[in-house]
């Protein structure tokens, strides 16, 4: 092969024409202590808080403590890898997580890494995990409907989007069922839901994973996961990234659901993490900014003015009592940010109530506003009904002969309850809860025996369905119930009750 020197002489120049040169420059450290998830390093100046920092054998970190000598790092990967007098380097970037439609439909850990063995998450958007809440101003005030299709729910502690609604009571309550059941109801109402498990079971995270899919939920979900065997930065990191996953939909004009489940291994991932980054313990052993930990995170749902997007993000956190206890420390720091509490008891639940709902300490400050008008003009009752039998079953076990009035609001009280239990994953669409509801209230129940309840409930839904069809589409088109299907309703049970044996 024949090449000319001027040939190559002209390539030469073309060459160094080209070339620049490009230094990279980056600030390195060095690890001084590493142990539990935790590392101590040095001479990193300029780092910021927040900011994740690489190490040598590319486990990321976060930066937590800034202090005067060194860092102390919380790392987001295991620490086997690392050892003293490993190099570290500033990334420049605060932790974030991906985000967009892409998400839809994945099961992710803390930092937006797929887990679901689906292959990579195409998406070119990310969101620092942390981000002021929306201010005052850019707000909206609560008044359109969550429906979670569980009866009790809808009827007594309606929930609005925007809001922030707390599912608190003891182990085994139903508390994610409740939860799970919200989600699998927003199908086809344009809501799009997110679930963060923190420190739950890896079993019990697939467990809810395939009911959402069999239930076609995932189409609309996103399952955030950073299981107890994490490590605590993770489960610490999990709600952050899943609310910062939720604020891209919210801005784009999108309504999301989330579920934080839950927040007490939260705010233990949390102790754990700052006792050993030294931070002195306050209250009951939690660092002295456990409350802002919960409340930095809850106030960034919201419901946005349309001027701002006109999205929303609804927060369902989930707090777990010990015994009932809803005066401990975590408990009453969530109560008092969230906008209600939907309270759950063993009691109730042991003795087949499901859901579990305490009427007594259930309450919701703003969905009132948010509940649909025909619900709200026969739900009203129903509290005092549930109140005025809880204290007549107390005080009929102890005396037998017992009055006309009082049998007739233990008979009605009966109803209520039963009428109100709801199998899991079996949510009704809000228009079969007012018919249901309108029957019970209004004691057209009072005459059918207590183990028929339930038929009674069923067949009527598939009475109402086949025969009177438009009164179903009348509530659910117009919202309210009218004198007109009002009468027509009254009519359809008086003739479903005459055949109903």
């Amino acid at each position: 092969m024949n090449i000319r020197p001027e040939e190559i002489s002209s390539v030469l120049k073309e060459q160094i024409k080209g070339y620049t040169t490009k230094l990279d420059v980056s600030e390195v450290g060095t690890v001084i202590q590493v142990g539990d998830g935790i590392a101590r390093v040095y001479g990193l100046d300029n780092a910021m808080s927040g900011e994740l920092l690489e190490f040598e054998n590319g486990v990321l970190g976060m930066a937590q403590n800034l202090e005067e000598d060194n860092i102390g790092v919380v790392l987001l990967g295991p620490d086997n890898g690392i050892k003293e007098g490993d190099s570290v380097k500033l990334t420049g970037r605060v932790a974030e997580v991906p985000v967009g439609d892409a998400m839809i439909g994945r099961v992710v850990n803390a930092i937006g890494q797929p887990i679901d063995e689906k292959g990579p998450i195409i998406t070119d958007k990310a969101r620092p995990i942390e981000r002021v809440a929306p201010g005052v101003i850019t707000r909206k005030s609560v008044d359109v409907p969550l429906q979670t299709g569980i009866k009790a729910i809808d009827a007594m502690v309606p929930i609005g989007r925007g809001q922030r609604e707390l599912v608190i009571g003891d182990r085994q309550t139903g508390k994610t069922a409740i939860c799970i059941d919200t989600i699998i109801n927003q199908k086809g109402k344009d809501v799009i839901c997110i679930y963060v498990a923190i420190g739950q079971k890896a079993s019990t995270v697939a467990r809810i994973v395939k009911t959402l899919e069999d239930s076609g939920a995932m189409d609309y979900s996103i399952v955030v996961s950073a299981t107890a065997s994490d490590p605590s930065p993770l489960q610490y990191i999990a709600p952050y990234a899943g609310c910062a996953i939720g604020e891209e939909f919210m801005e784009n004009g999108k309504d999301v659901l989330i579920v934080y489940d839950d927040l007490s291994k939260h705010a233990v991932a949390y102790r754990a993490l700052s006792l050993l980054l030294h931070r002195p313990p306050g209250r009951e052993a939690y660092p002295g900014d456990v409350f802002y930990l919960h409340s930095r995170l809850l106030e960034r749902s919201a419901r946005l003015d349309a001027k701002y997007g006109g999205g929303s993000i609804t927060a369902l956190p989930i707090i777990e009592t010990q015994a009932g206890d809803v005066s401990a420390y975590i408990p009453t720091n969530v109560i008092s940010i969230t906008d209600g509490q939907i309270y759950l008891e063993s009691e109730a639940f042991n003795s087949g109530i499901r859901p579990a709902i305490n009427a007594g300490l259930s309450v919701s400050r703003v969905g009132g506003s948010a509940q649909i008008k025909a619900i709200k003009k026969i739900a009203g009752p129903i509290r005092i009904e549930l109140a005025q039998y809880r204290e007549l079953e107390s005080f009929s076990q102890f005396g037998s002969d017992l009055d006309k009035d009082t049998l007739e609001r233990l008979n009605h009280g009966q109803r209520v309850v039963e009428i109100l239990k709801q199998p899991q994953y079996k949510t009704l669409e809000v228009e079969k809860e007012v018919v249901i509801l309108y029957a019970v209230t209004n004691k057209y129940l009072d005459d059918v025996d207590l183990d028929k309840i339930a038929r009674f409930e069923k067949e009527f839904f598939a009475f109402i369905e086949d025969k009177h069809n438009d009164i179903l589409k009348n509530i659910r088109e117009t919202k309210v119930l009218s004198e007109e299907t009002e009468n027509e309703l009254k009519e359809a049970i008086a003739a479903f009750k005459k055949d109903f044996k």
